[in-house]
C-alpha cells in the first residue's frame, strides 16, 4: 500500500477489526469492511467523473457518514478535501469554492437551493447531491482498490479559517499533520479500542474533525453522528450509545448542565469530555464534578489542526483558566517580539511547532512567510505561563472574537459595514453574552447629517454574511479613538463601548 494518508485508514481498519461499527447515524450503523468498500467506491465514481490527484473536492452539509467517506475518498486518490461550513451565506461559499479551485462538491438536500444559485461562480464541474443521486454513484462504481502514491506531506484538507483582512484563509493541512494531531490526541487523552465517540459539534471545524473524529477511527472506536446538537437529545443519545467520549464548546455543556433532565440522567458511561472554543468557567467545572466528570481542555487552532495545548483532568481546578501544556509532540513558547521567551508570567504572543503545524495557506505565499518565523508559526495570540510551565491565554492580538467556538473576525464584518451609505466608520467588537460567551457589536459613526437605523443597517447584513457573525446590537458613536497615525485604538473601543449594556 503506497497510500501513507487518511485515505489508506478504511483500509488499513478494515483489515484489522472489519466487523466492528465505525460510524452510527440515526438508525444506520456502517463497520469498518463496509466504511471501506464505499470509500473505494465513492473514489472510482469521483475519478469516473474526471477527479484526479489534486483536485479540490469540496463537501457542503451536516454531520453525515458521507462527510467522511468524501474525505477518506479524497485521501485515496490524493485528490485535496474542502470542507464548508454549513452556517456560511451563499456568496461566502461560493468564494471558499472559487478561491480553493474546487472541481467537485459533495452536497447535503438541505443545500439544493444554495448550490444551485453557484454554477458561472465557480470552478464546479461535478456535483453530488447525498441522498439517492449519492448511492446510485457507489453502486455502479468499481470496488477494486485504488493504489495511488499519497505521502505523509501531500496536502489532505483545506480548512478554511477567517482572516484580518476580511477574507478567509486557507489552511493546508497535510495528511501527515492530521495524523500527528490524532497521535497527540491518543497519548494525551488515553483513548481505548471500545471508544464510543458522540460527535454532535460539525464535522467541518477542525476540533469536531480533528480532535474527536479522526482520533477515535485511528484507534478503531465508533462515532455517534448527529447532524445539530440538541440538549434533550445529548442525554437520549448518551444513555442509548452508552457514549464514554464527547467534545463540545463550553455553551453546549452549559445547555446540558441546565437542563431538567441532567440532575437524574445517567451519564454514567461518559468516561472523557473535552471542552474547547474558550475557556471554561469555573463554575461549570464544579457542576460536572458534582456528577463525577471532568472536563479536558485546551487550546488549539486550525493552522495546528488544531491540537496544540492541553490542560488534563488532574489539573483542570488547580490549573483553572490555563490552557495547559503543549501536546506530546507539540512545542510552544511564548515569546517577546524579539522571539525571545517571555519571562514568567510576562505576556507575550504564542508561537508553536511541532509535525502537525501546516506547511502554510492555499495561494498566499506572502501571507504565509509573514506567519512563520524561524520555523515557528505565530498564532497572534497573547499569553503567560506560570511557574510550572502552564500557558494562560490572556488576549487575542488579532482582535478575533469566539463566539459559541466559533471564530468571527471584525474586519470582515467591518468591511460590508463600509459599504452602508450612511456609515463612514466603523469598529466591531466582542460583547460579553450569557449564551454565546460573546457576540459581536458593531461600533459606528454616521456620515454628516445622516441618522442610520441600527435594525436597518444589520438587517443589511443578512444573507451576506453567516448569522452567527452578524452584530448582535449597534452603537452610534461620534467618532472612534486612534491614534496619531490614524490607527484605530480597538482597546479603547471595547473600553468604551464593549460593556455588556
Amino acid at each position: 500500500m503506497r497510500n501513507e494518508g487518511l485515505g489508506s485508514w478504511p483500509a488499513r481498519r478494515a483489515r484489522k477489526t472489519p466487523h466492528r461499527t465505525a460510524l452510527v447515524h440515526g438508525e444506520q450503523s456502517t463497520d469498518y469492511r463496509t466504511l471501506h468498500t464505499r470509500t473505494i467506491r465513492l473514489a472510482h465514481a469521483l475519478r469516473a467523473r474526471g477527479i484526479r490527484r489534486g483536485d479540490r473536492i469540496a463537501y457542503l452539509g451536516p454531520n453525515h457518514p458521507s462527510y467522511l467517506e468524501t474525505l477518506f475518498a479524497a485521501g485515496t486518490l490524493g485528490a485535496v478535501f474542502v470542507p464548508l461550513n454549513t452556517r456560511l451565506a451563499g456568496p461566502e461559499i461560493a468564494y471558499q469554492l472559487a478561491d480553493s479551485g474546487a472541481k467537485a462538491l459533495v452536497y447535503g438536500p438541505s443545500f439544493q437551493g444554495l448550490v444551485a444559485g453557484l454554477p458561472g461562480s465557480t470552478d464546479v464541474r461535478t456535483y453530488v447531491e447525498v441522498g439517492a443521486e449519492y448511492e446510485q454513484a457507489l453502486a455502479e462504481a468499481a470496488t477494486e482498490p485504488i493504489d495511488e502514491p499519497v505521502a505523509a506531506d501531500d496536502t489532505c484538507i483545506i480548512m478554511y479559517t477567517s482572516g484580518t483582512t476580511g477574507r478567509p484563509k486557507g489552511a493546508m493541512l497535510t495528511h501527515g499533520n492530521l495524523t500527528w494531531n490524532a497521535i497527540n490526541v491518543l497519548v494525551d487523552t488515553d483513548l481505548i479500542a471500545d471508544e464510543r465517540a458522540l460527535v454532535s459539534a460539525p464535522l467541518f471545524h477542525t476540533a469536531g474533525l480533528n480532535m474527536l473524529t479522526l482520533p477515535v477511527l485511528l484507534k478503531g472506536g465508533t462515532c455517534v453522528l448527529v447532524e445539530a446538537f440538541d440538549p434533550d437529545a445529548t442525554f437520549d443519545l448518551v444513555e442509548r450509545h452508552r457514549i464514554t467520549f464527547m467534545f463540545g464548546v463550553p455553551t453546549m455543556f452549559d445547555q446540558i448542565a441546565r437542563h431538567p433532565r441532567w440532575k437524574d440522567a445517567d451519564l454514567s458511561s461518559l468516561r472523557i469530555l473535552t471542552c474547547g472554543g474558550s475557556p471554561v468557567p469555573s463554575p461549570l467545572i464544579a457542576a460536572y464534578q458534582a456528577r463525577g466528570l471532568t472536563f479536558l481542555q485546551g487550546y488549539g487552532m486550525t493552522e495546528a489542526a488544531p491540537g496544540t495545548l492541553f490542560l488534563d483532568a488532574e489539573h483542570a481546578v488547580s490549573k483553572a483558566g490555563s490552557a495547559g501544556v503543549p501536546h506530546f509532540f507539540s512545542d510552544v513558547r511564548v515569546v517577546r517580539p524579539d522571539l525571545a521567551p517571555v519571562a514568567t508570567d510576562e505576556t507575550g504572543e504564542v508561537v508553536v511547532r511541532g509535525p502537525h503545524v501546516m506547511p502554510g495557506y492555499w495561494g498566499l505565499p506572502e501571507e504565509t512567510a509573514a506567519s512563520f518565523v524561524d520555523g515557528w508559526f505565530r498564532s497572534g495570540d497573547a499569553a503567560r505561563v506560570d511557574e510550572d510551565g502552564y500557558v494562560f491565554i490572556v488576549d487575542r492580538i488579532k482582535d478575533m472574537i469566539i463566539s459559541g467556538g466559533e471564530n468571527i473576525y471584525p474586519a470582515e464584518i467591518e468591511d460590508l459595514l463600509l459599504a452602508h451609505p450612511d456609515i463612514v466608520e466603523c469598529a466591531v467588537i466582542g460583547v460579553p453574552d450569557d449564551k454565546w460567551g460573546e457576540v459581536p457589536r458593531a461600533v459606528v459613526v454616521p456620515r454628516e447629517g445622516a441618522s442610520p437605523d441600527p435594525d436597518e443597517v444589520l438587517a443589511a447584513l443578512a444573507g451576506r454574511l453567516a448569522k452567527y457573525k452578524i452584530p448582535k446590537s449597534v452603537v452610534i458613536a461620534d467618532e472612534l479613538p486612534r491614534t496619531a497615525s490614524g490607527k484605530l485604538l480597538k482597546s479603547r473601543v471595547r473600553k468604551r463601548f464593549g460593556t455588556n449594556s
